[in-house]
This record gives C-alpha cells, sequence and structure tokens, in this order.
C-alpha cells in the first residue's frame, strides 16, 4: 500500500478524526506532505511484521506551538538533520519512519518527512491517537527507551538528550521550545525492527485512510448551545437531547444527564455535519452544527497501566473509568 496525492486527503481527514480535538492543525501538515509527494512520488507503507529485526525505525514528530508551525510550514530540512544524528549516534542507516502520533499534524508530517527521507512509513504509531504528553506513549508502556532523543530546527541547530526517562523527557523538551522559538522538530522512543510489532499501535495509518473515507456513526447530532463548557443541543432524531463535552487540549469526554458516553482514552471527535471536516478543539463556536463521534483506542489503553496514564483520572476526570471499552476490528 502507498500514500500517494489522491489518498492523502482522506488520509489527512482520518488522522484529523484520531486528533481527538487536538494534535495541531492537520491543514498545514497536509500542505507540507502534498508537496512532498508531488516533489518525491508516494510513500509506501510498511507492516511491522515485515521489518527487518535489525533495521532502525525513525520516530518522527514535532512539538511546540501551532501557530509557530503554520509560519514554517514545509520545512524541508529538519528530517535531514534528524535522520543524519539519529545515524551517528546509532551507528547505522535508519531504515524506515514511524508516526510518533497519529492523531493531528503529526501523522501528516509522518508521510511528509517519509517522501522527503525517500523511506517507508510504517502501519504504527505510538499512540492510535493524539495525547498532549511526549511520553504517553505505547513505547513507554512496553519499557522501550525514549532516549538519545533528538531536537532540530530547520537550520540545523540539534540537541540530543540522553539518560533520562519520558517524564523527564517531556519536561526538557518543553523547556527547550523557547530558545528555540516555540518548535522543534523531534524523534525519540528510537527503535529496531523487531520492537515494533509488541510496542506500537498497530494499522494507525490504514485505520486513518479507513476513517477519513468513512467515519463512523455518530453518538449524537445537534449544534453547539453552549462553548464554555461544550454543549450540543441534539437536532433531528436526538431533539431533545442534550450532551455536555469536557475538553482540555483535547476531548476528554462526552456526558449525557452526567452519564458517560465516551471518555478519554477512546477518541472524541467532532464532525461539521455540512462539510464533514473535523473541528478541533479550539474552534468550537456557538450555533455550529456537528455530528460526535467516539473512535477505539489501541486495547493497551484500556489495560490498568494504559489507563494509569492515559485514562480520565490522569486528566483530572475522577470517576468515569468504569465505561466499558469499545471494539474495533484492527488492521
Amino acid at each position: 500500500m502507498d500514500i500517494d496525492t489522491g489518498s492523502l486527503p482522506a488520509y489527512a481527514r482520518g488522522c484529523a478524526v484520531l486528533g481527538s480535538g487536538g494534535g495541531g492543525p492537520v491543514t498545514i501538515t497536509r500542505s507540507a506532505a502534498l508537496q512532498a509527494l508531488s516533489d518525491h512520488g508516494p510513500v509506501r507503507v510498511v507492516q511491522p511484521r515485515d521489518l527487518d529485526p535489525d533495521l532502525l525505525v525513525m520516530p518522527v514528530g514535532s512539538a511546540g506551538s501551532s501557530a509557530v508551525m503554520a509560519e514554517r510550514v514545509g520545512g524541508a530540512d529538519e528530517p535531514l538533520y534528524l535522520r543524519r544524528k539519529v545515524e551517528q549516534l546509532y551507528g547505522t542507516p535508519v531504515g524506515a519512519v514511524l508516526a510518533s502520533e497519529i492523531g493531528g499534524a503529526n501523522g501528516c508530517l509522518a508521510v511528509a518527512w517519509a517522501a522527503r527521507l525517500g523511506l517507508p512509513l510504517v502501519d504504527a504509531d505510538g499512540m492510535s491517537r493524539a495525547f498532549p504528553r511526549m511520553d504517553q506513549t505505547v513505547m513507554q508502556l512496553r519499557g522501550i527507551s525514549p532516549t538519545p532523543a533528538v531536537l532540530c530546527d530547520g537550520r540545523g541547530r540539534t540537541v540530543v538528550i540522553d539518560h533520562v526517562d519520558g517524564r523527564w523527557l517531556e519536561r526538557l523538551v518543553r523547556a527547550a521550545l523557547e530558545p528555540f522559538g516555540g518548535q522543534v522538530a523531534t524523534t525519540e522512543y528510537v527503535m529496531r525492527g523487531r520492537q515494533v510489532a509488541a510496542a506500537t499501535a498497530l494499522g494507525s495509518v490504514t485505520r486513518a485512510l479507513r476513517l477519513g473515507s468513512e467515519p463512523p456513526a455518530p453518538l449524537v447530532s445537534g449544534k453547539v448551545a453552549e462553548t464554555g463548557s461544550i454543549v450540543i443541543e441534539g437536532l433531528g432524531p436526538d431533539l431533545g437531547r442534550l450532551v455536555r463535552i469536557e475538553a482540555g487540549t483535547e476531548f476528554l469526554a462526552v456526558l449525557e444527564d452526567g452519564a458517560p458516553l465516551a471518555v478519554v482514552p477512546d477518541v472524541i471527535a467532532l464532525l461539521d455535519a455540512r462539510t464533514g471536516e473535523v473541528v478541533d478543539a479550539e474552534h468550537v463556536r456557538y450555533g455550529l452544527r456537528v455530528d460526535v463521534v467516539r473512535v477505539p483506542c489501541d486495547p493497551v489503553w484500556h489495560t490498568e497501566e494504559g489507563l494509569r496514564m492515559a485514562g480520565p483520572e490522569a486528566f483530572g476526570l475522577n470517576g468515569l473509568s468504569g465505561l466499558p471499552a469499545p471494539t474495533e476490528v484492527r488492521s
């Protein structure tokens, strides 16, 4: 399977859904991916089981301000600097790229950078959605070291972080954002091919393509009646229903009469009922007609360890962890 200029729009829409209202603006990195695919051709998508056991797999993404990302769209050199430094550190060529998170901007960024590097993209990612912290990954749960991690900008200014755990990596990267101007390219949790199948969320790329082509049925359809605490007033078949959406940088819970309809770590997305486009948490406005959808996360997040790291209580939503995990056929 390849991602090319024809399949990119569906893939980008699926990444936006998996952003759960956050993850950065897909429109920006979709444009970067379109340019990279036009310049360098399609990106081959490979399955973790088919990777050479010793192949070096480089997760890629960016951290920082969405506004700064918009000003730097299309940066072509950051993946080259990341690969060069990783190859120096590990003493072997990088053989494949992995999206650090499939949800939001980083899902499309991985396609852009795979195209520019001429490398395949692994059909997996670190989260199965978007999360606010760099250490909220399946790799962290599975004991993969996040370091040595590499940060860089488009001018080749590079920082290597080593000998820290995931929480310290998060703190140090956030501290580095100010001197980097608010946004950096990153790679962390670098792995060998033999580790990928057991330490990532599998099937993420094909899942994004599927969601972008066939969005899930809505939990409720209606209009935005309040935007402070987001309230959706049902319309049509849902007339008379009121649901409240808890949100941080992503959508965290959907509640009806105090009962949860959807809760993090599962994905909650709002789709514009007129256009089908994904509405992120920053752009919810009064009167907007929306469909509220729920998408299952990777099953690892419903384990005891996964819920501790990325469940409701990790986001301050106590008492909402009893919602049954939804099921989905995995790719």
